[in-house]
């Protein structure tokens, strides 16, 4: 008995032996591991990190270039909104910085804008330039407007005639002269439903605008004069899309092709309310005031006013400016559109305002005849009876309009030699 309580206490002590030996070999190796101890989280994640390295390494590779590419596209996406952002800003700048200097040496930039700098010539050989180079087209501004002046226009030039039922009887007229000429480029803007039925039962070339609350309102109901002002508004789309445009009021007898006699070398040609050479091409009128003394005598230069109802226009951006700025001026107050037209183009450049720089050209008064020259002189005169056939007769001077074109046409087309003697010089 005592021999087997011994080796039962020294299993026992061999067995306590064992487990302080396998707990001093465990504390070792925690300690080897774990030098910040067992529950940092530094710790615990080295070992997680440690643990899932090996069977995160295979998948690591594919992932990272994944994920990377992603941020590569949502960095260049980033890059190239920031991009658009500051071309725009540059655009805006740059805009900015043009209207600054826009009043800042203008002649100079805009010969530079036509071409290199010259040296002057000798003494009488020189000669300014006077025509404005041509817009570059915009089809897209009317695309079905172009499609009808691509129809109808020569050499990219048409004439236009607005118009309503208030005045078909003239349009009827004109028309029929436009055809006996044999004009082709000729186009009627209907301003109503009636006017547009004529020309198609007539085979007129026609356009009917797209609906404008503005312009319909005075195109549907207004008189010759509410009409005539229409025209600066509804001319600009036909500059635009790169056309000269030759204007016409219906109160006009066409006798010849007017485009035989056009120069061209001019932004605006328009003929003139002039009724001879001085008051037509201009005069040096002079002023007297007594009260002055020895300055009595002021010396103005005069010039009849260019008739708004017949004009050429060159498509160029003074051109284009001119029919903005009297468009803007007459839907601002109730003013006479020929008045306004007249003075935007003459009107120079003073403090607070800057005038149009347009080059213009009057029209010879005998060619482009107003009906003061036809009535008051022409018919009068059996010189210019015989010699002179005008171009058109524009019956501007007179409210008997319908009545006098028809002895117009009866006078140059049928040569009844008495059809203008019974009206008066001017209205009764």
């Amino acid at each position: 008995m005592a021999g087997r309580r011994d080796r039962s206490q020294q299993f026992r002590g061999s067995r306590i032996a064992i487990a302080i030996l396998i707990g001093i070999i465990i504390g070792c190796v925690c300690a080897v591991m774990f030098p910040n101890g067992f529950f940092n989280s530094k710790s615990s994640f080295r070992v997680n990190e440690r643990l899932s390295k090996s069977s995160d390494q295979v998948g690591s590779s594919s992932c990272e270039s994944t994920t990377r590419i992603k941020m590569l596209k949502s960095d260049f996406a980033s890059l190239s909104e920031k991009n658009a952002e500051l071309k725009k800003q540059v655009r805006e700048l740059t805009e900015k910085l043009r209207l600054a200097e826009q009043g800042s040496d203008n002649s100079r930039k805009q010969v530079l804008a036509l071409g290199s700098q010259i040296k002057a010539g000798p003494f009488g050989t020189v000669k300014s330039l006077r025509t404005n180079p041509t817009i570059l087209a915009d089809e897209s501004v009317n695309p079905r407007l172009a499609k009808i002046l691509e129809k109808i226009a020569v050499d990219k030039e048409v004439i236009v005639a607005l118009a309503n039922s208030n005045v078909k009887a003239m349009l009827e007229v004109q028309i029929a002269s436009i055809k006996r000429v044999g004009v082709k480029n000729y186009l009627v803007v209907a301003l109503d439903d009636y006017i547009e039925n004529f020309c198609k039962s007539n085979d007129v070339a026609y356009y009917k605008r797209d609906p404008d609350k503005d312009v319909d309102t005075v195109g549907k109901t207004g008189g010759n004069h509410a009409v005539s002002g229409l025209k600066f508004r509804v001319l600009r789309e036909f500059l635009q899309l790169g056309y000269g445009v030759l204007l016409s009021d219906v109160d006009i007898v066409f006798l010849q092709n007017p485009f035989s006699h056009l120069y061209r070398d001019s932004d605006v040609e328009s003929m003139s309310d002039g009724h001879n050479n001085i008051t037509a091409y201009g005069f040096n009128d002079v002023s007297d005031e007594p009260a002055m003394g020895w300055a009595r005598y002021a010396h103005t230069m005069r010039i009849w006013v260019f008739n708004s109802g017949f004009f050429y226009l060159r498509p160029t951006i003074p051109s284009i400016e001119l029919l903005d700025r009297v468009a803007d001026r007459l839907s601002k107050a109730n003013l006479w559109d020929q008045a306004v037209f007249n003075e935007e183009l003459f009107y120079p450049s003073h403090p607070d305002y800057t005038g149009l720089h347009a080059s213009k050209r009057v029209m010879d008064m005998y060619e482009f005849m107003n009906s003061k020259v036809l009535f008051k002189t022409v018919r009068k005169n059996q010189e210019l009876k015989k010699k002179v056939k005008p171009v058109i007769v524009h019956v501007n001077y007179h409210p008997d309009k319908l009545n006098r074109m028809r002895a117009v046409v009866e006078f140059y087309v049928n040569g009844k030699q008495d059809a203008l003697d019974s009206f008066p010089d001017g209205s009764e």
